[in-house]
């Protein structure tokens, strides 16, 4: 049962998050707009980012205050991969215009044709990466 519970609480925060920055704020969860509004040059709406980059780095150290460990993250990809990686979806943001929780998250909930193409791409490609990483035609 806790199984089921866990992602379900978390994909409950997540949208009520998202939904009360678009209440609060009228601004979009999309992680990689709110990072790029910190390094661009200077906003005066930079506390409201600040605070909700604090609160996805907090997350870990809340499980662990209501569960007694660490959240378990396994890893099976050496740093030049996850380097290359994070190029590659940082690339993807910036064509995209937006990364998968603004588009995922908050532009299909808005019902954004835009973000159901954006979504169904990085899905396609989520789908074929996985596919020939599994079956060994990449490595």
């Amino acid at each position: 049962m806790n199984a089921f519970l866990a992602p379900l609480a978390g994909g409950a925060l997540i949208g009520a998050s998202a939904a009360l920055l678009l209440l609060a704020n009228g601004r979009i969860a999309g992680i990689s707009g709110i990072v790029g509004g910190l390094l661009g040059p200077a906003s005066r709406d930079w506390a409201w980012r600040v605070a909700f980059l604090v609160g996805l780095f907090a997350g870990p150290a809340l499980f662990r205050a209501t569960t007694g460990h660490w959240p378990q993250i396994r890893i099976d990809a050496s740093w030049p991969m996850l380097v290359g990686a994070g190029l590659l979806v940082g690339f993807g943001t910036r064509l995209g215009s937006g990364c998968t929780s603004g588009h995922g998250v908050c532009g299909l909930a808005r019902l954004s044709p835009r973000s159901l193409v954006a979504v169904a791409t990085f899905m396609a490609a989520a789908i074929i990466t996985v596919f020939l990483v599994r079956h060994g035609l990449v490595r």
